[in-house]
């Protein structure tokens, strides 16, 4: 048996849904959801029903998956987002979106959000001005996110904007790609969220 060496592709099969964690890779044909929709392993054409509880704990996981964020912070947004106004899902969901790693994914700079999670962390972003090399930085309306002056000739950001991944720059943010720069226009509605999330589970699950 060929040995499966992608651990994000065994992610997106083991969901049966492309999360889009690889990049370019998920819009091709040789994305693994397209060729294998099932999930990973001997038995993994045999799909089980879930229980309720399985249904709410695998929402949690596949959100978590889908913006690169581990258990303990996933718990801290939502109790972020319990304390908001407003209703609980789309809080965290907004939230999510607000982290400096989505927006550059979401600007073009990055070609997934792993990619983008690195181009920050390797200290190629600024918000407002300032050097932020911190994937978890949550940003706000009126924020400015660009490719910081001594990084702007950054091959990797500048091959994603030229190439682009099929994905439209959504409109709460404003992207100037002369200057590698973005804006946060407005916090995100739920339904601009182009994600498979049913956030209702994950409520339900921590409320438990």
């Amino acid at each position: 048996m060929a040995r499966y060496k992608d651990e994000q592709c065994r992610i997106c099969r083991r969901e049966g849904q492309k999360l889009f964690l690889k990049g370019c890779r998920c819009y091709s044909d040789k994305c693994s959801v397209t060729r294998r929709n099932y999930a990973p392993g001997q038995h993994g054409q045999k799909r089980t029903k879930l229980s309720e509880y399985g249904t709410q704990l695998r929402e949690k996981q596949k959100t978590r998956s889908f913006y690169g964020v581990g258990e303990k912070q996933f718990r801290s947004y939502f109790e972020m987002a319990s304390n908001k106004k407003g209703i609980t899902g789309t809080n965290l969901l907004q939230i999510l979106e607000t982290r400096l790693d989505n927006v550059v994914y979401r600007l073009g700079f990055g070609a997934s959000r792993a990619q983008a999670r690195q181009i920050v962390t390797h200290g190629n972003i600024e918000v407002n001005g300032r050097k932020v090399n911190i994937a978890s930085y949550l940003v706000k309306p009126g924020d400015v996110v660009a490719i910081r002056e001594i990084r702007k000739d950054n091959p990797v950001v500048k091959a994603n904007l030229e190439n682009g991944v099929a994905r439209p720059v959504p409109e709460w943010l404003e992207l100037d790609a002369e200057k590698l720069s973005g804006k946060v226009v407005r916090l995100v509605n739920r339904e601009e969220i182009d994600l498979p999330v049913e956030e209702h589970l994950i409520v339900e699950l921590y409320n438990k």
